[in-house]
C-alpha cells in the first residue's frame, strides 16, 4: 500500500481543467475514475486517467490500476517533477469489447521548473475481471504474451 507523502500534492479541484488534456473539468473527467467506483471503460481512458493520477500524485489509483504481475510495491513521485501534457499518438484494441489493447503516448513534464522532458511509450493494457489494468510497456522485440 502506498504511503502518503508529507509534501504538498498538486491541487485536485473538481472544476479545474483535467491534466489529461480532454478539455473537461477534472471532476467530470479523470477525477470520476480516481474517486468513483467505476473504472475507465477503455484502455485510452485508463491511460489518460493514469497520466492525471501522476499529475495529481494519486499513488493509490496508480497502484489499483496496475496489473499485479508488474505492479511495484509503492510509487515514489519525483519532488521537482511536474507532468504537464499528454499526447495520445495511437491506439490498438482497448475498446469496450476488447480484452487487451495498446496506447502509444508522449507524456511531457518539467523538472526543477525546466520544460522539455518527454516520456514516449507504447503501453499495454489488459482487461481483468471487467476492469482495464496497465501491464507495462510493449516489449521492443519478441512476441507479446498475456500475463
Amino acid at each position: 500500500m502506498a504511503r502518503r507523502s508529507t509534501r504538498r500534492t498538486p491541487a485536485t479541484d473538481p472544476a479545474s481543467p483535467c491534466p489529461c488534456g480532454l478539455g473537461q473539468p477534472y471532476g467530470d473527467c479523470c477525477g470520476r475514475f480516481h474517486h468513483g467506483p467505476t473504472g475507465a471503460p477503455t484502455a485510452e481512458l485508463l491511460m489518460r486517467s493514469r497520466f492525471s493520477a501522476f499529475a495529481v500524485e494519486d499513488a493509490a489509483y496508480l497502484l489499483s490500476t496496475w496489473h499485479p504481475a508488474t505492479r511495484p510495491a509503492r510509487i515514489r513521485f519525483e519532488p521537482h517533477q511536474r507532468w504537464s501534457r499528454l499526447d495520445i499518438l495511437g491506439t490498438t484494441g482497448g475498446g469496450l469489447l476488447d480484452a487487451e489493447g495498446t496506447v502509444e503516448f508522449r507524456a511531457h513534464y518539467s523538472q526543477h521548473g525546466r520544460q522539455g522532458g518527454v516520456l514516449h511509450e507504447r503501453s499495454r493494457f489488459v482487461r481483468r475481471d471487467g476492469r482495464w489494468l496497465y501491464l507495462g510497456p510493449v516489449p521492443s522485440t519478441g512476441p507479446m504474451r498475456l500475463a
